[in-house]
């Protein structure tokens, strides 16, 4: 569930619809956190255009999330 302890950040993570089979198209998005700073850790897809995003708490302050880095790639036109 979204409580649950995320431990590390995504690298290189391509995102595809629920039941897709194939290779990556433009438009299935790849996130990236692993670099220093970065701090996804998890995404979920729930439309073409909409995905919930997980942020690891700071690690100097484990309650807070007030700021996020990762980048994402392979994004078609207008998406």
């Amino acid at each position: 569930g979204s409580d649950d302890i995320i431990a590390g950040n995504v690298s290189k993570y391509i995102v595809l619809p629920a039941g897709y089979c194939g290779q990556p198209k433009k438009g299935h998005l790849i996130f990236d956190a692993c670099f220093e700073s970065g701090n996804l850790g998890r995404v979920d897809h729930i439309t073409e255009f909409e995905y919930d995003l997980f942020i690891r708490p700071d690690t100097c302050n484990p309650r807070f999330r007030v700021w996020f880095n990762f980048t994402v790639e392979n994004v078609k036109e207008s998406q």
